[in-house]
């Protein structure tokens, strides 16, 4: 089968396509068909070696210090099951299915092996397998920081800084589905997705500073990463929440001082991963209440030019590649 290795940290053209064995399903696991993946956001930090302030040498202890030791990178997927080892339950042969591998990626291959627990459910039928691709990412990462970490309420207030990307889009639509009031960021060219996705109100960056809008927040979540808490805490209410998304070492360690407070809060960490969270992604999308964005998709011959749309940081929603053409 093909899979594309990233042959050393560096830029898209490090990313080769090479022949490697099939995987086997073994006893409690699935063999996936892959028909899509996203190149996301965590593909390009890891490939690249670009990542938040404080983690390089930690990054590099844990997943290689030269190279990568997983090489094939891919996170998302959307796929068919090929074949089942003894004791799965769970799945059958021809079920098509959707979901993530977390931090041991993989998924930029034409089959991958998957235990039947992982975070995998049944796709939407109302979805296309690059669709479904494009709902874990952003979904998961939404949803465990609004509805589990931040415990959002009907009725408050929300801002998301970088609202068009992949966590940022499906930020803003889940947020409108706990009832939220959602006030979305992003630039002025991509305001019209934006107010498309449900935000009552949109912001562009490039044309209104921030700080002049003259409103507090519930919750602040920041996609982005930038100008981060101490940039926006003023936009805060006192008891508000923010949601540093993309967090370096030295936001860490403010999270700890600013929660002492018993006011406002700093809330980081990962973004969440199980069979019960992908179940939820897909029940949402299978009402049309999460709607996928996608920004590009690529053939799986691409893939070095679908990291580097990634790369560009300018992508809006997910970028896919295809394994399977027109899936």
């Amino acid at each position: 089968m093909r899979a594309a290795v990233a042959t050393a940290y560096g830029p898209p053209e490090v990313v080769k396509l090479v022949e490697v064995p099939e995987p086997v399903a073994g006893p409690g696991d699935i063999l996936v068909r892959i028909h899509a993946a996203s190149v996301s956001a965590g593909d390009w930090r890891l490939r690249s070696g670009k990542v938040p302030t404080g983690f390089g040498l930690v990054i590099r202890l844990m997943f290689g210090w030269r190279k990568l030791r997983q090489p094939v990178l891919g996170t998302d997927f959307s796929g068919v099951v090929e074949t089942v080892g003894e004791g799965v339950t769970r799945f059958k042969p021809g079920d098509a299915v959707f979901g993530s591998s977390g931090f041991k990626m993989g998924c930029h291959a034409e089959f991958r092996v998957f235990p039947q627990t992982a975070s995998i459910a049944a796709k939407p039928e109302n979805l296309s397998h690059a669709q479904a691709a494009a709902l874990p990412f952003g979904g998961q990462t939404a949803l465990t920081y609004l509805r589990d970490k931040a415990a959002l309420k009907s009725g408050e207030r929300v801002l998301v800084v970088g609202a068009s990307g992949a966590v940022g889009s499906a930020t803003v639509q889940i947020a409108k589905a706990l009832g939220a009031h959602v006030t979305g960021v992003c630039s002025a060219r991509n305001a019209d997705l934006v107010r498309s996705l449900g935000a009552d109100a949109v912001v562009a960056y490039d044309k209104t500073d921030l700080m002049t809008l003259g409103q507090r927040f519930d919750v602040i979540v920041d996609a982005v990463g930038d100008p981060g808490y101490r940039g926006l805490e003023q936009l805060l209410t006192e008891q508000g929440r923010f949601l540093a998304i993309v967090a370096g070492l030295p936001e860490m360690l403010r999270a700890a001082v600013v929660n002492m407070s018993g006011g406002r809060r700093l809330i980081v960490g990962d973004g969440g991963e199980g069979a019960a969270l992908v179940s939820d992604l897909a029940g949402m999308a299978a009402t049309g209440v999460l709607r996928p964005v996608i920004d590009s998709v690529h053939s799986f011959a691409d893939i070095v030019r679908a990291h580097a749309r990634v790369d560009t940081r300018r992508k809006v929603g997910a970028v896919i590649v295809e394994m399977v053409f027109g899936s």
